[in-house]
C-alpha cells in the first residue's frame, strides 16, 4: 500500500520550481525516497536517479563533473551525506546561466550536519523537512499513536511486525546510520541516552542528572542530545519568554520524535502495554504536540513551550506572523478550564488556546479557548484565522 503524502508533494515541486537545489530532509525510513519517485514519476522532464547507497552509482559518481555536467531535467541524489564533497560541485552546476537541471538531494541529517550544505549552497538550496505520517495522510488516530508516523510501522501487518520494524531501525541508525554521519559515540552508549530519553519525554531537560548518570560532563550529553536532534529522532521544544515578574523556565522540553519509536525504546508492544505505562500521558502529549507542528506547517523556530517555576505552564505555543495559538494537551474525555490555562492566555496574550483531548466532544471552555478532540486536528487546524 502506497500512501500519497499530497501536501509535501505540492511543496517540493514548488521549491523546484524556484531553486536549483531542493534538499530533502528526514530520518531514515521516514518516506523520502517514496516521495522522490511519486513526483519523479510525474516529472514533465527527464529524470536521473543516483542511489549512493548502490555501488554502482557510488562509482558512477567517481568523477561527478564527468556524470552531472551533461543532464537536463531533475537529478536526484539519495542519500546524499555519502558524497559530501559534491556540494561545492553543486553550486558551480547551480550557478551555471541558461535552463539547466534542477537537483533533488535527500538526506537523513539536519542542514547543521551538512553544514556544506548550507556553507556552499547559500542562496540556492531550499530545505524542506519531510516528517513521518499525519492525520492528512492517514485516518487511524490509534492506530498512528501507538506505531508512530514511520510508514513501514504504521502499514505493518500485524503489530508484532510494526514492533520488530521499530526495534530494527533503532538498532540500525545506532550501529550503522550514525557512525556513517561521523559520530565516534559507541552504540551501547547512545542506545543508554536515548532509552533514558524515552523515560524523560515530555520533561524540562535536565544536563545535570544525565550527566550524573553517564559519569561526563554535561557539554558531552548535551552533544549526545544535539546529535540524536540533528537525525530527527528527538525533538528539543524550546522554551518562550516574556518580560513578566514570574521566574520562567529557560531549558528546552525534550521529546523522542515519533511515539512508536518511543513506545518501542520502553519495551511496549501493544495498546495494553501502552496505555497502563506511567508514560501513557506523556506519550500522548509528545504525539499530539507532533501532530500539530506537522498539520500547521511550522517550522521549528515557530514553536516552544512555555513553564514559569510558579507552575503556570502551556505545552505548545505556536508563533505564526503576529498570531499566537497555544495548545494544551489532556489525555482525558472532558477537559476542563485550569488557572493555569488563564495564565497562559493572559500573559502569553493569545489569539486562541485549544485544549486537545481524546474524547469525541468539541466545546467552548472560555472566550478564544475551547476543547478540541485530537481526531478533529487536521480539519479544524486548516481553518486558523492566518493560515
Amino acid at each position: 500500500m502506497e500512501i500519497i503524502r499530497e501536501h509535501d508533494l505540492r511543496r517540493v515541486r514548488l521549491l523546484l520550481g524556484e531553486f536549483p537545489v531542493v534538499a530533502l530532509l528526514g530520518a531514515r525510513q521516514v518516506g523520502k525516497t517514496t516521495l522522490a519517485r511519486q513526483l519523479a514519476a510525474a516529472y514533465s522532464e527527464p529524470v536521473a536517479w543516483f542511489d549512493l547507497e548502490d555501488p554502482a552509482d557510488l562509482a558512477r559518481l567517481d568523477d561527478p563533473g564527468l556524470e552531472l555536467r551533461p543532464l537536463k531535467g531533475l537529478v536526484v541524489l539519495d542519500e546524499i551525506h555519502r558524497l559530501p564533497d559534491i556540494f561545492q560541485l553543486l553550486r558551480v552546476l547551480a550557478d551555471r546561466p541558461g535552463p539547466q537541471a534542477r537537483f533533488l538531494v535527500l538526506g537523513s541529517a539536519s542542514p547543521a550536519l551538512l553544514r556544506q550544505t548550507s556553507e556552499s549552497l547559500a542562496g540556492r538550496v531550499a530545505f524542506h523537512e519531510l516528517d513521518g505520517f499525519d492525520l492528512t495522510d492517514v485516518d487511524d488516530l490509534e492506530r498512528l499513536w501507538l506505531r508512530g508516523g514511520f510508514p513501514r510501522s504504521f502499514l505493518a501487518r500485524s503489530e508484532a511486525a510494526s514492533r520488530r520494524w521499530r526495534d530494527g531501525f533503532i538498532r540500525t541508525l545506532l550501529a550503522r546510520d550514525l557512525p556513517e554521519l561521523g559520530s565516534t559515540i559507541p552504540s551501547a552508549t547512545l542506545r543508554r541516552f536515548w532509552a533514558m530519553l524515552a523515560h524523560w519525554h515530555g520533561q524540562i531537560w535536565n544536563g545535570a542528572e544525565f550527566a550524573r548518570a553517564f559519569g561526563v560532563s554535561h557539554a558531552t550529553v548535551r552533544r549526545y542530545l544535539d546529535l540524536l536532534t540533528s537525525v530527527f529522532v528527538v525533538r528539543q521544544l524550546q522554551p518562550w519568554f516574556e518580560n513578566i515578574s514570574k521566574r520562567q523556565v529557560k531549558s528546552p522540553k525534550v521529546y523522542i520524535g515519533d511515539s512508536g519509536v518511543l513506545h518501542a525504546l520502553l519495551g511496549l508492544s501493544g495498546r495494553a502495554d501502552v496505555v497502563s505505562h506511567p508514560k501513557v500521558g506523556a506519550s500522548w502529549e509528545g504525539f499530539v504536540i507532533q501532530q500539530v507542528v506537522q498539520l500547521l506547517r511550522a517550522p521549528a523556530e515557530q514553536c516552544f513551550h512555555w513553564s514559569t517555576h510558579t507552575g503556570a505552564e502551556l505545552d505548545l505555543l505556536v508563533m505564526d506572523g503576529a498570531n499566537r495559538y497555544g495548545f494544551e494537551v489532556k489525555r482525558a474525555e472532558a477537559p476542563k478550564l485550569t488557572r493555569s490555562m488563564r495564565s497562559a492566555l493572559e500573559t502569553l496574550n493569545l489569539d486562541r488556546l485549544d485544549v486537545v483531548h481524546a474524547g469525541t466532544e468539541r466545546y467552548r471552555l472560555a472566550p478564544n479557548v475551547r476543547a478540541l478532540p485530537a481526531a478533529e486536528l487536521a480539519e479544524t487546524l486548516d481553518s486558523l484565522p492566518g493560515r
